[in-house]
């Protein structure tokens, strides 16, 4: 891709939220703002490689901080990130050469393509993540070794706070959640700062492309009257795991996440049940109590109407989905990557069992 035009926005918006496997906040929100701030600058989002990147520039990895229920509710100012990217600027008295999206998953997509518009910074086509995960030492940069700190988080009322030296990425997290508490649940996050280099070597590279070919993938489906589930799952070499009826939501919003769990019922045999535990994202499926499908694999649930996503925070009775389950990029199945993001490290004591292929 060389640029993010408004016809662009709709696909990448619906494939964004496809890949967040549940998190990453509304994409519907983001995709207004974007739209609304390609209109106002009259001009695309400009698009780079990882590898055009110089290796001594500083590009910085953006996005929000928060359960998705308190985003979908709590509107930001709408210039949260670039506010954040600023005063990581000032502080370090350099220029930043591009954005990085932190997680491509969901709404955390397109929030920081508005803050490069804002800033006139161009976009890097990838990512940390590949999907979302609801930790901030959870994605490729931190685990191979980038440094966590300095960061800086913004509110919506102006206030920033920069953390000049961290110890580790888990402290950052630690940190980080208690005061985007205090800033009312949500906050823009900018973390981390690192050279080409560092970019060139932990990146999940291509995930902006990605996104606009699921996106282009359902659109096309749609418009021949086809659900798309099955469409979309083959494109990312995975598999449609079940369909049927929501039955059962719970969720609550704990310490800044949103955790629960829902069930779903098959429609031709009620007692055919699978259940799904989420914190933000989907991260493990069971069926007769069997893991069927576990982070960091992706678990997505979409809508058999029309292919969108649901996100954790729309989960509701009564909804017709499908759930997908897709292999996760490589770089989140190494040994390194899976003591950061497996299972047993959100608390399940099962081995992660691999879906054949990768996402990209």
């Amino acid at each position: 891709m060389k640029q993010v035009t408004l016809n662009d926005t709709n696909a990448i918006a619906i494939g964004a939220g496809i890949l967040g496997t549940g998190g990453g906040g509304s994409t519907y929100l983001n995709r207004l703002r974007l739209d609304n701030e390609i209109r106002r600058q009259g001009r695309s989002v400009d698009v780079v490689q990882a590898d055009d990147v110089p290796d001594d520039a500083l590009v910085c990895a953006v996005g929000g901080m928060g359960a998705p229920t308190v985003s979908s509710e709590k509107l930001q100012a709408g210039n949260e990130i670039a506010t954040a990217v600023r005063a990581l600027e000032d502080h370090l008295r350099r220029e930043i050469y591009a954005i990085v999206i932190g997680e491509i998953g969901g709404g955390n997509a397109l929030g920081p393509m508005v803050a490069a518009l804002q800033l006139g910074l161009p976009v890097v086509d990838g990512d940390g993540m590949g999907r979302a995960f609801p930790e901030l030492d959870m994605d490729t940069f931190m685990i191979y070794g980038v440094e966590p700190s300095p960061f800086v988080l913004a509110d919506s009322h102006g206030n920033v706070s920069i953390f000049t030296r961290i110890r580790s990425a888990k402290h950052a997290e630690e940190f980080a959640r208690r005061l985007t508490i205090e800033m009312g649940g949500s906050a823009a996050l900018v973390m981390p700062v690192m050279t080409g280099a560092e970019l060139k070597a932990t990146v999940i590279r291509d995930t902006v492309s990605l996104a606009k070919r699921i996106g282009e993938t359902v659109l096309d489906c749609r418009a021949r009257s086809i659900e798309p589930a099955a469409t979309v799952a083959a494109l990312c070499n995975g598999r449609v795991l079940f369909s049927g009826k929501i039955i059962d939501v719970e969720r609550r919003t704990v310490q800044g996440f949103a955790r629960g769990k829902l069930i779903i019922s098959a429609f031709d045999d009620f007692e055919q049940q699978l259940r799904i535990d989420f914190q933000n994202e989907n991260l493990i499926a069971r069926r007769d109590g069997q893991a069927l499908c576990t982070v960091p694999d992706l678990i997505t649930l979409v809508s058999l109407d029309d292919g969108e996503a649901i996100g954790t925070e729309s989960l509701r009775y009564g909804l017709r989905v499908a759930v997908l389950a897709m292999p996760a990029p490589k770089e989140l199945k190494t040994p390194e990557a899976l003591a950061v993001v497996g299972p047993r490290a959100f608390g399940y004591e099962v081995a992660f069992q691999p879906l054949a292929g990768d996402l990209l």
